[in-house]
């Protein structure tokens, strides 16, 4: 294998990066905005759309000192003590500005229980952390977004509660100028109808504030009335045999290949498992809609701590 080769080779998909908090914005009642620097961040690559990445905080007492960096880094930190892993969370990076060596990441706050809610709640300036995010010295594809619409979609149904509101942003953002559909985001209440979320012109963004009602109370119904103004009445066939998810036990994440072939609709869905499960059924079991059409996924549980 030749030096060049050999270095290509060596290029990781993703990485660590280290950085540390510059700026807290509070952008409303529920979600903060924290924008984190670094002296590599020039090499995150900045993919838009749903771009999951993982943020891990710093433990108690020794900081980072146990964390595994080599290119089989998760092997290695699943196999530490539990003393001695650090916490690592997933989310979407909402911008990157490789030119400053800046990403924000927006992030729901849920009190200070757990070590990731803690950190968003109390981040200062100066705090550090790392960053898990892709390389932009990688050429292939990075993987971690499960945003796929078929090319010629003219029919876009975008929803999530709190927990997707940055990603359905993000994909927001990035959609082409003549991009058509909705945009559902239900929120914990009307303060959270964040004001820098922008749209294409043809496509409705809806906030959906809880007010205290159960999670998923305001998105179902409003996902259900979107697919009959979008669908009419029958969609396609409906399946009878769509099997269950147990989400109390199972992670619920669907997400489709990429169709080649046109396809009218397409839909991104993301949020609470039990919520997403129940619209996961109307639009497949009863609208019949093309489960390679629509991406699913649980976000998370309620009443379930994410494990590390």
């Amino acid at each position: 294998m030749t030096q060049t080769a050999e270095q290509t080779a060596a290029v990781l998909s993703w990485r660590f990066f280290a950085v540390e908090v510059r700026k807290v914005d509070r952008l409303s009642p529920n979600f903060v905005r924290i924008t984190f620097t670094g002296e590599d961040l020039h090499k995150f690559a900045d993919n838009g759309y749903d771009q999951r990445i993982k943020l891990l905080t710093a433990l108690p007492q020794v900081g980072f000192a146990h964390l595994p960096t080599s290119a089989d880094w998760y092997t290695e930190w699943r196999d530490l003590p539990d003393g001695h892993r650090n916490p690592i969370r997933t989310y979407t990076i909402r911008a990157v500005r490789a030119h400053l060596n800046e990403v924000d990441v927006d992030m729901v706050l849920h009190g200070s229980t757990g070590p990731a809610s803690k950190f968003a709640a109390e981040a200062q300036p100066g705090d550090v952390a790392y960053l898990m995010g892709p390389n932009a010295d990688f050429e292939g594809i990075h993987g971690g977004i499960d945003f796929h619409p078929p090319a010629h979609t003219d029919c876009l149904l975008l929803g999530g509660d709190e927990t997707a509101v940055p990603a359905i942003a993000s994909i927001l953002a990035k959609l082409p100028a003549d991009a058509r559909g909705e945009a559902l985001l239900e929120v914990p209440e009307d303060g959270d109808q964040l004001t820098d979320v922008v749209a294409p012109p043809n496509v409705r963004v809806t906030w959906l504030p809880r007010n205290g009602a159960p999670q998923g109370d305001k998105l179902i119904p409003a996902v259900r009335q979107a697919t009959r103004r979008m669908l009419g009445d029958v969609a396609g066939t409906p399946v009878t045999d769509l099997e269950d998810v147990d989400v109390d036990h199972d992670i619920l994440w669907e997400v489709p290949e990429p169709l080649t072939d046109a396809s009218r609709f397409y839909a991104w869905l993301a949020g609470e498992a039990a919520a997403i499960k129940t619209i996961r059924r109307h639009l497949v079991s009863e609208c019949g809609v093309d489960r390679r059409s629509v991406a699913f996924m649980g976000y998370w549980r309620q009443g379930k701590a994410e494990d590390n």
